[in-house]
């Protein structure tokens, strides 16, 4: 991703995962466009291999959406194709596009209307 179209939604925090382990979190940030479906992207500051699915680590990921205002549907695991060794990447559901609005993300698809 280029750092010029990403949305910085927080700073460092920390992520308990599932196993109890604390992960140190860099940021979690969107991209500035769309065509309706965002992906939430969590950098770490150390690997996460294998955490991808982790109900606890995604869980924190969304309280911490939640401390920033965020208040609709849970984020959920993204395809894992698209996981890194340092990054989570979660699946948005449609009610966060509001949310991204909010923070500058742009629909895209709005352009084209009905």
């Amino acid at each position: 991703m280029n750092q010029d179209t990403d949305i910085h939604l927080s700073g460092p925090f920390e992520a308990i995962d599932g196993s109890g382990r604390t992960h140190k979190v860099k940021a979690i940030r969107i991209f500035d466009e769309g065509y309706g479906a965002i992906d939430v992207y969590v950098d770490f500051a150390s690997p996460i291999s294998g955490l991808h699915k982790d109900a606890g680590l995604i869980g924190a990921v969304q309280a911490q959406l939640r401390k920033l205002g965020y208040n609709g549907p849970s984020v959920q695991a993204g395809d894992s194709v698209l996981q890194e060794n340092r990054l989570l990447v979660l699946e948005a559901p449609d009610a966060f596009n509001a949310y991204a609005a909010s923070k500058g993300w742009k629909d895209l698809s709005e352009e084209y209307g009905d």
